[in-house]
């Protein structure tokens, strides 16, 4: 597998498809850039997932967050952008993305996006 960024998740098959369980990822050292200034943003991502035919292998979701390193995002956008290919490449019964982004200029973010399989 590659170290290098990435823009693909690697879904693997879900070994306990019978079962209903919940996957809780957390990943502490996200960074996107602002749009605006070009300054590193710092955050935490969070997401919590019951699978459907998939997990996610967790060095491709490493390297996909990795990805968005050097790209500039607003911290609503990013994680939505987030949730959308993780929907897509998971296929989760239920997902909850949290992007909490530390303080710059005084202020800070919490993002929280759901998806319920139709």
């Amino acid at each position: 597998m590659s170290t290098k960024p990435s823009k693909e998740l690697d879904p693997i098959p879900n070994p306990y498809p019978h079962r209903d369980y919940e996957i809780t990822i957390e990943a502490p050292e996200f960074t996107t850039l602002c749009p605006k200034t070009g300054q590193p943003d710092f955050g935490t991502i969070t997401i919590r997932y019951r699978p459907g035919p998939f997990i996610i292998e967790l060095k491709s979701l490493k390297l996909y967050l990795w990805s968005f390193r050097d790209e500039g995002h607003f911290h609503e956008e990013v994680s939505n952008v987030i949730a959308d290919d993780f929907i897509k490449f998971a296929k989760p019964k239920y997902m909850e993305l949290i992007g909490r982004y530390n303080v710059r200029g005084g202020i800070s973010t919490n993002v929280r996006v759901e998806y319920t399989e139709a």
